[in-house]
């Protein structure tokens, strides 16, 4: 590596959520915010929902029950 041309590394940086979870990570800034994290995610919380307002899936079943008769 050069000298005097990367950014400073900080093995102890902070990342808060908005949650309010906090993580100690590396990276080259000080302190990050983000919105959402493993914490609060509804992927990794198992709070996923499944939207279908314009009833799809309803329709796809119809078709496809159609199509075996």
């Amino acid at each position: 590596m050069k000298k005097d041309i990367h950014p400073t590394y900080h093995k102890d940086a902070t990342v808060t959520c908005a949650c309010g979870a906090i993580y100690q990570i590396g990276s080259t800034k000080q302190a990050t915010n983000v919105e959402i994290c493993s914490h609060c995610h509804p992927v990794y919380t198992g709070n996923e929902k499944v939207l279908d307002t314009a009833g799809r899936v309803e329709k796809f079943k119809a078709r496809k029950t159609a199509a075996k008769k």
